[in-house]
């Protein structure tokens, strides 16, 4: 993230936002262009003046598909990470109100800021503009130091080798809650489930032959 250690005002994650009730009347930028981000971006363009601020723009896949919600279609649960050598992003999954709430400027989508200066974004076009907040809704990518002592655990950037959760070439180790890990929804709260018992029934099936 560029220069946030520059800001001078509030920072949150994600994870740590409730509601757009505290930030009524000031002004924010949402940073990413993920569900989370757009979702909390919309929510407080309602009460606050709103920037969301992405490095590409927003992607949208559409929430119906033929009249039925994505997830009774079955392709959310699709076994497609394996296909996928490059995982692309993932999108907004939209039923046509966010798209709609960007295209209205409720927020504003703007591209990354270049860095801070006490309270000010710095956007790449020069403009110094006063903020009272960052939510950042970036995302996560896997941190695994402790398993670097084990040969051929992780990738060149410190991603898990794994097919469909189990370690590849490293006998033990399983992993869920990856972008992709086996379908769109792995790493959601509503896939996330249904991996890990599939990779519980896989080691436990493993540990049974031994």
């Amino acid at each position: 993230m560029p220069g946030l250690g520059e800001f001078a005002g509030q920072v949150l994650h994600a994870a740590e936002y409730r509601s757009p009730a505290p930030f009524a009347g000031r002004r924010v930028v949402v940073v990413g262009a993920g569900n989370s981000a757009v979702q909390i971006a919309t929510e407080l363009a309602g009460t606050a003046r709103v920037t969301l601020s992405t490095r590409l723009p927003v992607k949208f896949a559409a929430q119906r598909i033929l009249g039925r919600d994505l997830t009774r279609t079955g392709l959310d649960a699709a076994p497609l990470g394996r296909l996928l050598g490059s995982p692309p992003a993932q999108p907004v999954l939209d039923d046509g109100r966010y798209r709609a709430a960007l295209a209205a400027g409720r927020p504003v989508r703007r591209p990354m800021f270049a860095g801070a200066d006490g309270v000010k974004l710095i956007w790449p076009d020069g403009e110094r503009e006063e903020m009272d907040a960052i939510v950042l809704a970036t995302g996560y990518g896997p941190d695994l130091p402790y398993l670097t002592g084990l040969d051929g655990a992780l990738d060149g950037d410190g991603s898990p080798r794994h097919h469909e959760g189990l370690a590849i070439g490293v006998p033990g180790p399983a992993f869920v809650g990856l972008e992709w890990r086996r379908s769109l929804s792995s790493n959601s709260l509503r896939g996330v489930g249904r991996d890990a018992e599939r990779v519980a029934r896989r080691l436990a099936s493993h540990v049974a032959r031994q």
